[in-house]
């Protein structure tokens, strides 16, 4: 750990003591392509972080260094350098993001902000509902991942206090370019993918068209478990008048996989087995012929831009998605919080799962923008209606203790087949969620302060088809206040608030379960160095999250939702550009409590991650190379013994893992070569206390030609 906080502490001081600067001004970076904003002094300041947009985290474009919450942005070029081939690798070197809370996943991404669980927004709006219903979303088709942390109500109504993590896809613009590019790496990975944009000719800023595609072969970790893949997104802009831009982006995806998660026995991972055997953590505990985790989707997304005065402007975003997942796995039993689930020679009693799932999405978000002054202030107004109506569905079957699987030396037999686990399958009810915000928010700009305030009201529906509904309403407020101060420093506060509907009955009031509520307090410093291509924030901050489930040691609640979740930490993350050296760095303190006191499963006290690319120059020119190393400390998971009865607790160790990175690009040809975990350390992301451990990572390389046109 030392080291790297070591680094850290060495890169800061590199940054103060650098003398690089950007010869024109402006400059595109390792990390995203710089904004180039006016400062006091009449120059432009350069930020080394990705551009927010009106279609981004904060519905905003407002510069990350005015804006008085945290916020982290990876670039396409970052998913490219790093090595990413997930989301969840995208954000491995985030500051307060757990990016494998759960270890190596085909299913889906699971990046946690702040230590909850994060909603995946894609530009702008809500891209996943219920669980394992869609097909996962592809790197290659985006443009940045964006992670705007804690409470995000007022924006987005019901989520998470943690935060939201926002995608933003790749749309067309006004050059006429091309690639195509070649991957193959560890376990067998090759993958073809094109992405070509048109500006047609004689119409370049009228007319855009854009298509990513995508074509994968792929096997994995785990040498029965395949990820396959297919994507096909169009997009096409199109400006028929001034003031009026309009863009279309379809994409379909289809991915053919299992799951990598082996729910592995606890007894012969972290535990000691009866025989001292150990349990191999990439082993397949699966059945052959019967699991699978195939899904398709179709979204269609509709953005709206229209100029209607010098001072007020119309957007909207609107989408339709439609997914379909089919789900099956066996794993052995489960027998919870101190139950071995294996016998003395390792045989455990294998359950059969089976899901039809279905998911389908209506959703618009709609507002006016307005820019004006009100004698030496400045005003940016948002207004905005936002509505979605979902629906989810999930037939499923489950066969207990259907034969016996042998961890230490799995034998496949007397699988059953799909059909006959099918008999057992049940037609499970319908969920519908009708959703309404209005919100407003002002920024407000005098002098050096940058002030910003906001409110919304929501309203939700939760119906289960033929049975019952339940409606919720909530008032959402954040606040915030930034001060652009000398030599780059802009000190911040902020306040923010969310809500989640907790769908039932309080079995003492008979009155329905209350929202889960959160709010949080935010101060920090951004600094951008006076004359660096850098940008460095410090954060600390304090959320709470109320009317939880009651804490154990309550007896006799006056309901069942006086429980009370705290978080707080802290949060360093720089970047920066410095000659050819291009550096990221972050440090994340978290004390993260549940209800009980206890730590929250599957969260590190510290984190903290440093990756540092150099371009070459000179008859190196074309050259990079790089590499980074990424620690996560250990986290545990804690219950009550079904056998003692006390408080049991099953903690993993820390782990850190190196990645490296070597490029070289020459005249229209980039050729990549990445590698992820290279020292291959074998560790475990989390043990959870109800029996089952989680493998991490394996070491990944993968090699890249892009063809540029």
């Amino acid at each position: 750990m030392k080291p790297i906080f070591a680094a850290t502490t060495a890169m800061i001081a590199l940054m103060a003591a650098s003398p690089a600067l950007a010869q024109d001004g402006s400059v595109q970076t390792g990390a995203a392509q710089t904004g180039d904003p006016a400062d006091e002094a009449g120059q432009r300041t350069i930020v080394v972080t990705g551009a927010l947009t009106d279609f981004g985290a904060t519905k905003s474009d407002t510069p990350i260094v005015e804006t008085a919450r945290s916020i982290s942005i990876e670039t396409e070029q970052d998913f490219e350098e790093k090595g990413a081939q997930s989301l969840d690798d995208a954000l491995a070197y985030s500051a307060g993001v757990t990016a494998e809370p759960f270890g190596f996943s085909t299913r889906g991404d699971f990046a946690q902000v702040r230590g909850l669980d994060a909603p995946e927004y894609r530009d702008n709006l809500q891209y996943l509902f219920g669980f394992y219903n869609t097909t996962r979303q592809d790197i290659y088709t985006l443009e940045q991942v964006e992670v705007l942390k804690g409470p995000a109500s007022v924006l987005y109504g019901a989520g998470s206090p943690g935060g939201i993590i926002n995608v933003v896809t790749k749309r067309p613009h006004g050059v006429t370019e091309g690639e195509v590019r070649l991957d193959y790496g560890s376990f067998n990975r090759a993958q073809v993918a094109t992405d070509i944009n048109i500006a047609i000719p004689g119409a370049e800023d009228q007319a855009q068209f854009r298509f990513v595609g995508l074509l994968r072969d792929s096997g994995t970790q785990i040498d029965e478990v395949k990820d396959d893949k297919l994507v096909i997104a169009p997009a096409v802009t199109l400006r028929p008048g001034v003031g009026t831009e309009i863009t279309v982006l379809a994409n379909y995806s289809k991915q053919e996989s299992d799951t990598a998660h082996q729910f592995l026995p606890v007894t012969g991972t972290l535990l000691p087995s009866a025989s001292g055997e150990e349990i191999d953590p990439y082993e397949y505990m699966g059945a052959p012929g019967f699991n699978a985790y195939d899904t398709e989707s179709f979204a269609l997304t509709l953005l709206v831009e229209q100029q209607l005065s010098d001072a007020i402007s119309f957007e909207a975003v609107g989408r339709f998605v439609e997914s379909e997942a089919d789900y099956r796995q066996a794993w052995i039993a489960f027998q919870g919080n101190g139950v071995p689930r294996i016998d003395a020679n390792g045989d455990g009693a294998w359950t059969y799962y089976l899901a039809d799932n279905r998911s389908e999405q209506l959703a618009v978000d709609a507002r006016l923008r307005g820019e004006f002054a009100t004698g030496p202030i400045t005003h940016e107004v948002l207004v905005g209606v936002q509505a979605q109506d979902v629906f989810t569905d999930s037939d499923t079957a489950y066969a207990f203790a259907l034969g016996t699987l042998n961890v230490f030396d799995p034998q496949y037999q007397n699988v059953p087949s799909v059909e006959q686990v099918r008999q057992l399958q049940g037609n499970g009810p319908r969920n519908y969620v009708d959703s309404t915000g209005i919100y407003i928010s002002d920024q407000i700009s005098w002098g050096a302060l940058v002030a910003n305030a906001g409110v919304r009201f929501d309203n939700v529906t939760n119906a289960v088809e033929n049975g019952a509904t339940q409606k919720d309403d909530a008032v959402s407020l954040s606040f915030g206040l930034l001060w652009r101060g000398p030599a780059g420093i802009s000190p911040y506060v902020s306040y923010a608030e969310s809500f989640e509907p907790v769908v039932g009955i309080d079995t003492v009031t008979n009155q329905q379960l209350l929202p889960q509520e959160g709010r949080q307090y935010e101060a920090g410093i951004k600094w951008q160095p006076t004359g660096l291509n850098a940008l460095v924030t410090l954060s600390a901050f304090d959320i709470e999250v109320s009317n939880l489930p009651n804490p154990a040691s309550l007896v006799g609640g006056n309901s069942q939702q006086e429980g009370i979740s705290k978080v707080r930490g802290m949060e360093l993350e720089a970047n920066a550009l410095l000659g050819g050296l291009r550096i990221d760095g972050n440090v994340t303190y978290l004390d993260a409590e549940d209800p009980n006191g206890l730590p929250l499963t599957s969260i590190a006290d510290w984190q903290a991650s440093l990756f540092a690319l150099y371009n070459f120059g000179g008859a190196l020119d074309g050259l990079s190379l790089g590499g980074g190393v990424r620690y996560v400390g250990g986290n545990e998971s804690n219950g009550i013994s079904a056998i003692t009865g006390d408080l049991l607790t099953y903690r993993v160790d820390g782990r850190t893992v190196g990645d490296l990175s070597l490029g070289y690009d020459f005249d229209r040809f980039a050729l990549r070569v990445t590698a992820r975990n290279v020292t291959n350390e074998e560790y475990y992301a989390v043990c959870l206390v109800r029996g089952d451990c989680f493998p991490g990572e394996k070491r990944s390389i993968n090699g890249s030609l892009t063809v540029k046109f």
